[in-house]
């Protein structure tokens, strides 16, 4: 697909602006606009979230990413897109308009997709992963299809995530991390990297196009190690206390009254977890950016209310 002429003046449309796990889609519109390129913010509802969103200079719209007709008008003007959503039952639906509208639309410079890492493993036999997870490996396939000039952004499971901050949530009561996991490793990746990746790619997409980046944090390791890292920044002992897993979702998971759909995904992921599913290792972060992701250290120094309690 061609380029348009002026494409780099046209608005860049953000999906998802109003944040969720990660906040990813309101920091990639901050970062935009400090740049001084021109964004529209795409949101469900007018609320605070949006009027902040407007507060950058962004242009913010409202929109259901399942009707058709208003991610066209959301679209209509962009030379840019990037599609994200939280965890949904109505991702497949959302992200598949959004596909189909970008190919009516026809002048995209680039559609950024925000899918995970998860799906580097799956192919059509695959029935151990999440409802979520087996919807972003078939919005994958329709987009390798669809002729869009598709960036493919994969990170790995964001430190962020509610499996993560229910197993830190502990520390501040017990000086112990609670998972599931046994002796696998993992590798998180901050929400702060992904974004950053996704605003390099949107700033400047002719290098990226075509290109698929998976994302981890900086090493895979087990929980016990990530522990240490936390005891290292709080100056005190952090252990690892290995939860059956049932007992995790039904005493840590569950209470949280996440919708189905979501707590499907995140019960499926900390099962993955523990079949060292997610012992990865990749340097999407770094390519893109050019600088190593984030340590687990930094998150615990910027979210230190987790760990240390009211």
């Amino acid at each position: 697909m061609d380029r348009p002429p002026g494409a780099s003046s046209l608005p860049v449309l953000v999906t998802g602006a109003a944040g969720s796990v990660g906040a990813v889609g309101r920091s990639v519109v901050e970062s935009l606009r400090r740049r001084g390129l021109p964004v529209r913010a795409a949101v469900r509802r007018e609320d605070d979230r949006a009027r902040a969103l407007r507060a950058t200079g962004a242009e913010v719209v409202v929109a259901d990413l399942t009707h058709a007709g208003e991610v066209a008008s959301a679209l209509d003007g962009c030379g840019r897109m990037y599609f994200g959503m939280g965890v949904s039952a109505q991702y497949l639906e959302a992200a598949l308009t959004a596909a189909v509208v970008a190919r009516a639309y026809g002048r995209l410079e680039v559609f950024v997709n925000m899918s995970q890492l998860t799906v580097a493993e799956m192919d059509l036999s695959r029935t151990s992963e999440s409802d979520q997870q087996r919807q972003q490996w078939l919005v994958e396939q329709v987009l390798d299809w669809s002729g869009l000039p598709v960036v493919q952004i994969r990170p790995t499971v964001f430190l962020e995530n509610p499996l993560f901050r229910v197993g830190f949530s502990s520390i501040a009561k017990t000086g112990t991390i609670r998972l599931p996991f046994g002796e696998a490793k993992t590798s998180p990746v901050a929400a702060g990297d992904v974004a950053a990746v996704v605003e390099e790619v949107l700033a400047d997409p002719a290098p990226h196009t075509g290109r698929i980046y998976e994302l981890t944090g900086p090493r895979s390791e087990g929980i016990t190690a990530m522990a240490a890292q936390v005891s290292a920044v709080l100056g005190r002992p952090v252990g690892y206390r290995d939860v059956p897993l049932q007992e995790w979702i039904d005493h840590d998971l569950r209470p949280l009254g996440l919708p189905d759909h979501v707590f499907q995904h995140i019960s499926t992921m900390a099962r993955l977890h523990a079949e060292n599913r997610y012992d990865r290792k990749a340097d999407g972060v770094e390519r893109v950016t050019g600088r190593p992701p984030s340590e687990v250290a930094d998150f615990v120094r910027t979210h230190a209310d987790l760990f240390t309690g009211p």
